[in-house]
């Protein structure tokens, strides 16, 4: 094997110098692998949610008024569109609907458009992860319809009529 030399005047062996990088690499690869926690994938909590359909994106930028029959044309256009849509609890929180009854259709599911605005009861599977509340609905088991009479005070939105 063929010494070098540096610029300094020692003598090194290029190919164990790469044995040594590479052993060095591996090790702190090994290290820095057998520190890091694995993400535990959120596991599913039998849940019943009653509250309302509502418009995820309207309610959570608060872009316009997004509760009740003044807002309704207005979801069931995002419903359609792909928009996602959830319930918003009587618990104050937001569920975000992943799946109604089995429909894999998540973008324009005809269930949940059919629904929009509604004060439902669900049954279903409520996942909890970094603060959001996904909720696979199982079923429907309670639809009022819409009970929640907003427009009067707030105009049909998003053209205020």
């Amino acid at each position: 094997m063929a010494h070098r030399v540096n610029k300094n005047g020692m003598r090194f062996n290029p190919t164990q110098l790469r044995k040594l990088l590479g052993a060095g690499l591996l090790s702190l690869s090994l290290v820095l692998f057998a520190t890091i926690q694995p993400t535990n994938a959120a596991t599913a909590q039998r849940v019943q949610v009653t509250g309302e359909i509502i418009d995820t994106w309207c309610y959570v930028t608060e872009i316009m008024f997004s509760e009740g029959t003044a807002h309704h044309q207005c979801a069931v256009w995002c419903a359609l569109g792909g928009i996602p849509v959830s319930i918003l609890g009587k618990d104050g929180k937001v569920y975000m609907v992943l799946r109604v009854e089995g429909d894999d259709n998540s973008v324009a599911n005809p269930t949940i458009v059919e629904i929009q605005s509604h004060e439902v009861t669900v049954d279903g599977d409520l996942y909890e992860r970094d603060g959001v509340n996904y909720l696979i609905v199982n079923k429907v088991a309670d639809d009022k319809g819409v009970i929640n009479m907003t427009h009067e005070d707030y105009g049909i939105q998003p053209f205020g009529e």
